[in-house]
């Protein structure tokens, strides 16, 4: 529960900051938010499995987000920018719709 928390607390303080984005990186935010929601729904599945670790944790979500951005980077730099950031948010989606589906048989038992 601790990474839903961090995630909304952020999001809180994100909302009354309103913080300005970048020109040069407004491409890569929305994958990497999709790449750092990954990480958070694994973190709450691992939580409910019992096997949570702080640090796998905080590996896999910043891995996750730079290689993410990573990919769209060179996608860009190649050309096929947008068909690498929807090949990026097909699998990021799958995950964390698979995450989402096992969080819900833990929670409802079903």
């Amino acid at each position: 529960m601790i990474p839903a928390i961090a995630l909304i607390v952020g999001l809180i303080i994100g909302l009354v900051l309103d913080p300005s984005v970048p020109v040069w990186m407004q491409p890569y935010l929305p994958i990497a938010v999709i790449a750092a929601l990954d990480a958070v729904f694994g973190a709450i599945r691992a939580v409910l499995d019992g096997i949570f670790d702080d640090k796998v944790f905080v590996i896999s979500f910043l891995s996750n987000v730079v290689v993410a951005a990573l990919i769209v980077f060179i996608g860009d730099q190649l050309g096929v920018g947008s068909q690498l950031s929807t090949g990026v948010v097909v699998v990021l989606g799958i995950r964390i719709f698979s995450n989402v589906a096992s969080i819900r048989r833990h929670l409802f038992h079903a």
